[in-house]
């Protein structure tokens, strides 16, 4: 991410405006309005070049006394151009400009090269096949299965069941027995 354009209003009297003579960019950056007096109003206005290349969503910003806001400015991807952003506080009080130079951005960022070897198969080492079936989700299921179990046997207790009885019996073997499997073997 692109660090942001500092402007700066009302540090040694009211409606004045600090800002850098240049910004650069690769794309959409932020600019930082910082208040060090009195509220008021700044206005920032992209110019005809940069505004074919970049978008506000608003132009006017209410910046509260001894406050900061920043403000989103989208530029299209891939798009280069050198224009100027206007800046006016307290309606026309004082203006700006600060000279935007938009670049494309080094093809190294954010890049990945891709080659032939990314369609073979890589063979997974001995060590990552080895307990596959014990990082399982077996707690979630031996949950549910003592809950079935339970449920099951206050069937078969309500209905006086010996066949539901006799399943929740062999539900509980078969938890055993998975348990077993998993955490012995």
């Amino acid at each position: 991410m692109v660090d942001p354009l500092p402007v700066h209003v009302n540090r040694e009297e009211l409606h004045e405006i600090a800002v850098p003579t240049s910004f650069e960019t690769t794309g959409t950056f932020d600019v930082r309005l910082v208040n060090h007096g009195q509220p008021l109003h700044v206005h920032l206005h992209l110019d005809d070049d940069l505004s074919t290349v970049a978008s506000l969503e608003a132009t006017n910003h209410y910046v509260d006394g001894e406050s900061e806001r920043r403000v989103t400015i989208t530029v299209r991807d891939g798009a280069t151009v050198h224009g100027k952003l206007k800046v006016v506080s307290g309606y026309g009080a004082q203006t700006r400009y600060v000279d935007v130079i938009v670049t494309e951005p080094d093809e190294e960022e954010g890049s990945v090269r891709v080659d032939e070897s990314l369609a073979e198969p890589q063979p997974v080492a001995a060590d990552q096949t080895e307990g596959l079936v014990a990082d399982g989700p077996v707690v979630p299921v031996a949950a549910l299965a003592i809950g079935a179990l339970v449920v099951a046997a206050g069937i078969a207790f309500a209905l006086q069941a010996f066949v539901v009885g006799l399943g929740a019996l062999v539900v509980l073997a078969g938890v055993i027995v998975a348990l077993y499997v998993l955490f012995v073997e």
